[in-house]
């Protein structure tokens, strides 16, 4: 009687599954860096898609189809927020994204684009706030705890062990801030300073005491005019300033330019907006900082 029980009830063997055996949940990130985070938290409970992948700009991506069908199977998606993605409410609606949306930056205290630390002389497509939170790790701790707290919400079953994970993930991303500003803290005051090809660097302007200048916004389309660049050239000149960096996803002649034209050097790429393939120096986020900080000091101990 309890065999044919069993057999007349087959939704109790789908409670009996271990957890191991349950299918993952599928999640989407907007881009590499936040796949990385969400793959930290998530671990082997999601099925991961990542929209934009490494080392392709997410300001100007043209979603695809399968972009589309990926998101409509999926439970859960993880933006940025603060217009970074200026296409996913387009694409979560024509999909149609029916799960739960997780956006990294709530709560995450914001700088308004085109003031505060440091500056650009290119146009930043306006003033509202600079999405770049992620170069500041403390605000990505923000980011993991909302990372933790949507999938919880998605998944209830497994809300302990992203928790867990993401605590410990956290405790990581306090050993690596404590590490870059014992970094940054080698470079005399004078000499914190650098170029990069778009204004990304707000956030680690504010954190971290550096000073960056660039020749085009934090939109990475938009274009200086020819007296921005001869006045930012000046002051390459006029300062000093030997710390020239492109970032992997910009087009890298106008530092270019500027490198020849001050008699400056161009250092290793740095990855801002887009992690590195796994074959890279920065295929995560922890070593993309890592790889970032490494490269700024050794640049900026030469100006």
């Amino acid at each position: 009687m309890l065999r044919r029980a069993f057999l007349l009830t087959p939704t109790l063997f789908a409670v009996a599954l271990p957890a191991s055996a349950q299918a993952p949940m599928k999640a989407v990130a907007t881009f590499s860096i936040l796949g990385d985070l969400l793959a930290e938290v998530a671990g082997d409970k999601v099925e991961l898609s990542v929209v934009v992948g490494p080392d392709i700009d997410a300001h100007a991506y043209q979603p695809r189809p399968t972009d589309a069908r990926a998101l409509a199977d999926a439970k859960v998606l993880v933006s940025n927020g603060l217009g970074f993605e200026g296409w996913i409410d387009r694409l979560a609606k024509a999909a149609p994204f029916k799960g739960k949306a997780i956006v990294a930056t709530a709560g995450v205290a914001t700088l308004k684009a085109g003031g505060g630390h440091g500056h650009s002389h290119g146009h930043s497509h306006g003033h509202g706030p600079d999405p770049h939170c992620w170069q500041d790790v403390q605000r990505v701790r923000t980011y993991v705890a909302n990372i933790a707290k949507g999938l919880a919400e998605a998944d209830p079953a497994n809300a302990a062990y992203y928790r867990d994970r993401a605590q410990a993930f956290d405790r990581r991303l306090v050993d690596l801030d404590t590490w870059v500003k014992a970094e940054i803290a080698k470079v005399p005051a004078d000499k914190r300073r650098a170029i990069t090809g778009h204004d990304s660097f707000r956030y680690f302007s504010s954190a971290y005491g550096v000073k960056f200048q660039s020749p085009r916004g934090y939109n990475t389309s938009s274009e200086p005019s020819a007296r921005d660049v001869a006045t930012l050239i000046r002051e390459v000149r006029e300062q000093r300033i030997k710390a020239l960096f492109v970032e992997n996803m910009t087009n890298p002649g106008l530092i270019d330019q500027i490198a020849r034209e001050s008699g400056a050097v161009v250092g290793p790429r740095l990855y801002t907006d887009a992690l590195s393939g796994p074959d890279g120096p920065a295929p995560t986020y922890e070593k993309m900082m890592r790889h970032n900080v490494t490269a700024l000091v050794a640049g900026m101990l030469k100006n």
